[in-house]
């Protein structure tokens, strides 16, 4: 039988790592593990089967700083989900989206979706398959 992949645990590059937990605490997400209590330099975050982890990096480090990942995250209810990052007005002012989606619609592509930046510009698309 040949082997299988379980999941994916992307590493997003961030200028500061407790800034970056905290705005994922907002999207929902959970706080699993941290480096180091004070100064965390590497962490980790989960919801419901998605994990990613988060990894400081000096900004001279980023090639260009606008030339940042973006993340597909499969999503059962685009629109509740998007209701419920409406709901807290300051994350709403923080992930301000220059994306034709900022908000959900249907792609040319055949999915429902809507995108945002994180605080360091990684891109993170929230959809589902029409």
């Amino acid at each position: 039988m040949p082997a299988t992949l379980d999941s994916v645990q992307p590493v997003l590059m961030a200028r500061d790592v407790a800034a970056s937990v905290r705005f994922y605490e907002r999207l929902g997400f959970r706080q699993i593990f941290q480096d180091d209590p004070a100064e965390p330099r590497y962490a980790a975050v989960r919801r419901d089967g998605v994990e990613i982890h988060l990894q400081w990096h000096d900004l001279s480090q980023w090639a260009v700083a606008i030339d940042r990942p973006t993340y597909r995250f499969v999503a059962s209810e685009i629109d509740q989900l998007y209701e419920e990052f409406q709901s807290d007005r300051e994350l709403v002012s923080e992930i301000a989206s220059d994306s034709p989606w900022a908000a959900p619609a249907e792609t040319p592509w055949g999915t429902r979706e809507f995108h945002v930046r994180d605080p360091d510009g990684n891109g993170l698309h929230f959809y589902r398959p029409l």
